[in-house]
């Protein structure tokens, strides 16, 4: 069942207005700072750019390109620490506020803490993308179109309403298959102002003719709202239902995409069917799900892009299901794999003709389900080892999306590499020089 809100049947172009004002202030205030004027102007100009919250906190950075800015009031003079460097001593400006700038380099994130009194307030660390120009609107660049939020009852999922956007980079025709990508957390790419600006990234790259044409499925995991008002606020029903979706190691979320979603997006556009011509990509839970689908069925996606993947035990159970009655394990509820097992699945079964692209940072998250960071790396070792066509970008990151959007024209371009329209496969295969390279190891460095 198909439902969409008054814009059903038109589409609505990509609106940069927003991306276009926030990168110009933030280009402005560099300048500003780095000019060394009056420290007057200076500080107003802090405070009319920063809410009076992020200056307190120290989350207030403002950044384009690799011109960065960061402002904090603080009573005693703070010293900042970029990227866990050496500290940095900051210029005092009028009323309590503290400022420093720099140049970083583009195409990642850096990270950012203050000390105050040899303290860090809070134990608080903060990540922030440094683009680069692919990531920003560029003139003579034509621009997508992107449809009206659709909602799809499904029954795989039976009674759960699935939200999604399609999008069209240029050059799609509505009666010629295209490539298509699809994306977990979809309402994270839709609104003007989000931080991936995935369609421009698309845009940018197409014009250049380092992508396709392409279809992109931008799928959330819940019903979200009206397409005007639907800033998406996770509410216990969302985040538990994201998981079964997202975290889950079997087929099921291939039936709702392929076998539900993918049906509806072809009344609009007719896509490809081979999997050398599909991508699948998401963050966090998202990740491990891109994974997941590929890993069932590489016939439907060749490509797969996970940003900080939950390969963790976040969907596992072992006679949890029902702790009150206690079933035995052959109780089929009370027995499920969890994502920690990738690790050991990539080890033990043939490789698959699967294209992958995984990025993490070393402080992303640690508790009961498992370890972000070790995860990832171990499953970096095992496709080394059974010789996939796989690419490990490793920050130094938090469970933060910074780092993948910084780079995500690089790992677009790195998964969609060689494409060729007239094939409808390949033998993806390790590069030379990565097969060339060591495993990865871990270091101890916190300590």
């Amino acid at each position: 069942m198909i439902k969409s809100g008054l814009l059903a049947g038109f589409f609505i172009l990509f609106s940069i207005s927003v991306l276009q004002a926030g990168d110009a202030e933030n280009r402005q205030l560099y300048a500003l700072i780095k000019a060394n004027g009056p420290a007057i102007a200076q500080a107003e100009a802090i405070r009319k750019h920063f809410p009076a919250k992020a200056l307190a906190d120290g989350s207030a950075v403002a950044a384009y390109g690799g011109d960065f800015v960061w402002a904090i009031q603080a009573e005693q003079k703070p010293s900042i620490s970029i990227d866990d460097g050496q500290p940095s001593e900051m210029r005092s400006l009028p009323n309590g506020l503290w400022v420093h700038a720099a140049r970083l380099t583009t195409g990642r994130s850096h990270a950012h803490h203050y000390r105050i009194a040899g303290e860090v307030p809070g134990d608080k660390r903060f990540d922030t993308a440094a683009y680069t120009d692919d990531s920003y609107p560029q003139p003579g660049v034509l621009q997508g179109r992107l449809s009206e939020q659709l909602v799809y009852e499904s029954q795989v999922y039976r009674g759960w309403k699935i939200s999604y956007w399609i999008y069209a980079s240029p050059g799609v025709e509505p009666n010629t298959p295209s490539p298509v990508m699809v994306w977990q957390d979809g309402h994270r790419f839709v609104f003007p102002g989000n931080h991936a600006r995935l369609l421009t990234v698309v845009e940018n790259l197409m014009h250049q003719k380092k992508l396709p044409p392409m279809v992109l499925v931008l799928i959330a995991p819940g019903y979200i709202g009206d397409f005007d008002n639907s800033e998406y606020v996770p509410n216990s029903d969302v985040r538990r239902m994201r998981s079964i979706l997202y975290d889950t190691v079997n087929d099921d979320y291939n039936k709702l995409v392929v076998g539900e979603i993918f049906p509806q997006v072809e009344k609009r556009y007719k896509l490809r069917s081979d999997g050398y011509s599909r991508a699948i990509g998401g963050q966090s839970s998202g990740g491990i799900c891109s994974l997941n689908a590929a890993w069932w069925r590489p016939e439907a996606f060749g490509r797969v892009l996970s940003r900080i993947g939950s390969f963790t035990a976040l969907q596992w159970r072992q006679g949890q299901a029902n702790p009150e009655r206690r079933h035995g394990l052959d109780d089929p509820a009370d027995v499920l794999d969890g994502g920690h097992i990738f690790p050991f699945l990539v080890r033990a079964r043939d490789r698959k003709q699967i294209r992958i692209w995984l990025e993490d940072g070393s402080n992303d998250l640690e508790n009961r389900a498992g370890s972000w960071p070790l995860q990832n790396i171990q499953l970096a070792n095992s496709l080394k080892m059974k010789e996939y066509d796989f690419y490990l970008s490793f920050g130094n990151h938090q469970h933060s999306t910074e780092h993948g959007d910084a780079e995500l024209p690089t790992a677009m371009i790195w998964l969609w590499r060689g494409y060729d329209p007239a094939k409808t496969s390949q033998d993806f295969i390790m590069d030379a020089e990565e097969k060339a390279k060591p495993y990865f190891r871990v270091g101890i460095v916190n300590r």
